[in-house]
């Protein structure tokens, strides 16, 4: 018996929360690799860690605020933990494999092309092992085309994402490539959501229990709240965005000079 699938029981609100936090969560990891570029050895593994963990976050944190608006009305939903946690995981090692490509690669068409795959195929691997660990009184079919689509809109997304960051300098189109992720991240999450079918066991007929909002809400709390002050600390500070190692003000250089003609003292 096929189940009743709602995907927006919270109208706009869910999608429209979880494409913004999709798009700190990339605009930030991708300001991240790109300012890895100019930074020495040890200063590299930090950034690139640090845009590892806010992408992988950013795509974890996007998918399950959107699974707070899906519900099966005939069947009440919960997740498994050991999976959902796994799936923040894999989101993350992914992202950090394909940045850590781009990042020691440099910006090379081969070092984009298989940084932006790796990345993509993460934001799709999260996505469906996150299904993979919702529960409820049925199995989960899929679509295997509109599955493919979904992949091929996470890596080609990825792929342009990581482009962007890393070939066009400056504050601005960073945050445009950002906006990119996460019309990847959230394009790939409901292409995967239109794939799938509920097939309930035993008959139908409307039941209680917590909802997916009341469910998952705790265990957003704490990637949300790094996403945001791992945004404030890399956005807010000059040094951070626009600095490049290496380049020091040349001693003297804010003392006030001589005007021409007027004589030196002795």
């Amino acid at each position: 018996m096929q189940g009743t699938v709602d995907g927006f029981s919270h109208g706009l609100v869910t999608p429209v929360a979880a494409y913004l936090m999709a798009c700190l969560g990339g605009a930030l990891g991708l300001r991240c690799t790109a300012r890895s570029l100019t930074s020495g050895h040890g200063r590299k593994t930090g950034w690139l860690a640090l845009g590892a963990t806010a992408i992988g976050s950013g795509v974890w944190t996007m998918h399950f605020i959107g699974m707070t608006g899906f519900t099966v009305r005939e069947a009440p939903v919960t997740y498994d933990a050991p999976l959902t946690y796994a799936s923040l995981g894999v989101a993350v090692v992914m992202a950090g494999i394909g940045v850590f490509i781009v990042g020691y690669q440099g910006a090379t068409a081969m070092a984009l092309v298989t940084g932006g795959a790796v990345t993509g195929l993460g934001i799709a691997s999260m996505h469906y092992l996150g299904m993979a660990g919702m529960r409820l009184r049925g199995r989960l079919e899929y679509d295997t085309l509109t599955v493919g689509l979904s992949v091929v809109i996470a890596v080609v997304g990825a792929t342009f994402a990581l482009w962007a960051a890393v070939s066009v300098r400056g504050l601005l189109p960073g945050l445009g490539a950002g906006l990119v992720m996460g019309l990847a991240v959230s394009g790939m999450h409901y292409t995967g959501m239109a794939a799938l079918d509920v097939h309930l066991h035993g008959p139908a007929g409307a039941v209680g229990g917590e909802t997916p909002l009341l469910l998952l809400a705790p265990v957003l709390i704490g990637p949300v709240v790094f996403l945001f002050l791992a945004g404030v600390a890399v956005m807010s500070g000059p040094l951070l965005v626009r600095a490049r190692p290496g380049r020091r003000r040349p001693a003297g250089a804010g003392a006030s000079r001589p005007v021409p003609g007027t004589p030196r003292r002795r």
